[in-house]
């Protein structure tokens, strides 16, 4: 089931996101709509808290890049309960946009490489170094985790020069070709 996508301003993209309970009954048709969620928008990584739900699952799906980066073919994963437990020093500047902030893009630096810890599909854990394009979107999406958005980590004049279109979320207004829920007005 596609679910709407939380836009920037709503509390919940605010919110730190709590470990769950490893439980597949639950967990399962949860992923499924996060996936049909990630597909309908066109994106590749969404956190459950861009759905409303303030909870550490993360869907990824760089499938769609493999044309250009073959490593990444039917590369399709989830991750539940996933933390960035260090980074290295060396860091690289690329554009990102994301879901929750429909036609804003913006240069953001970031390490290039991590290492994390989550749960993956059938439930074993891992503690990993990952790096390349893979480590730079799951700090995307693990910053939803933590309460923070992409433009958290850009200047304050990169922040000055979107404020008109960061304003036009806090009242509501989000122009996108996928459901979304945004900050109630009045």
């Amino acid at each position: 089931m596609k679910l709407p996508i939380y836009i920037y301003g709503t509390p919940v993209l605010r919110e730190v996101a709590q470990d769950v309970e490893l439980n597949r009954e639950v967990l399962l048709p949860l992923v499924q709509d996060m996936f049909d969620t990630l597909d309908a928008s066109n994106g590749i990584g969404l956190a459950a808290p861009q759905i409303g739900k303030p909870i550490r699952v993360v869907v990824i799906d760089l499938n769609v890049l493999s044309d250009d980066l073959p490593e990444y073919k039917d590369f399709r994963h989830v991750y539940y309960n996933a933390h960035i437990l260090e980074t290295n020093d060396e860091t690289e500047t690329m554009e990102e946009g994301c879901l929750s902030l429909p036609g804003i893009t913006e240069s953001v630096t970031r390490p290039t490489r991590i290492r994390v810890s989550y749960y993956d599909e059938q439930f074993q854990p891992h503690d990993e170094w990952v790096d390349g394009y893979l480590a730079r979107v799951m700090q995307h999406e693990f910053d939803h985790l933590e309460g923070r958005v992409f433009t958290d980590r850009i200047s304050s004049f990169r922040k000055q020069m979107i404020k008109s279109k960061l304003t036009a979320f806090l009242k509501g207004k989000a122009r996108c070709s996928y459901k979304v829920k945004t900050v109630k007005k009045g």
